[in-house]
């Protein structure tokens, strides 16, 4: 029996697969589940009709990520902190800051999306890469400067 999988299935599928089950396996596990339906001419057209709904969808996410990331590598973000002797701050600089200064810079962005992979802790340019988009990453350039 071919069926279209409403959801992800362990070790059969993903959601939106069309596979061929035994006629046992799909009455009495994946269609009761709400895991399956029956994949019929309709529902295979009701199918590929979300399919390509979902498609527009994530490239116009895209294309409006890809914007974000020339905006953010367009800026430079200078964060102003209290430092002491051969230039190490008084604390760090934090993705929380980061964030505060692209807010500020009327970017939103996700505090989780800055991947800086441990604080600032010194004086000076650094680049901190921002996931936008599962595939685009920007680059930011953070100035670190004395107060």
């Amino acid at each position: 029996m071919k069926v279209i999988l409403t959801e992800d299935v362990a070790h059969r599928g993903s959601a939106g697969d069309m596979l061929k089950v035994k006629d046992g396996y799909a009455r009495n596990f994946l269609i009761p589940n709400g895991m399956a339906i029956i994949a019929t001419t309709e529902n295979v057209k009701q199918l590929e009709h979300q399919k390509r709904q979902i498609q527009a969808k994530l490239n116009k996410l895209k294309k409006e990520s890809e914007g974000v990331a020339k905006k953010i590598e367009g800026i430079s973000c200078t964060i102003i902190r209290a430092a002491g002797e051969e230039d190490k701050l008084f604390g760090s600089v934090t993705s929380a800051d980061i964030y505060a200064s692209l807010k500020n810079e009327g970017i939103e962005v996700d505090k989780k999306k800055i991947l800086l992979d441990e604080p600032i802790k010194s004086l000076g340019i650094f680049t901190v890469p921002i996931k936008v988009h599962s595939d685009i990453t920007a680059n930011l350039k953070v100035w670190v400067v004395k107060e």
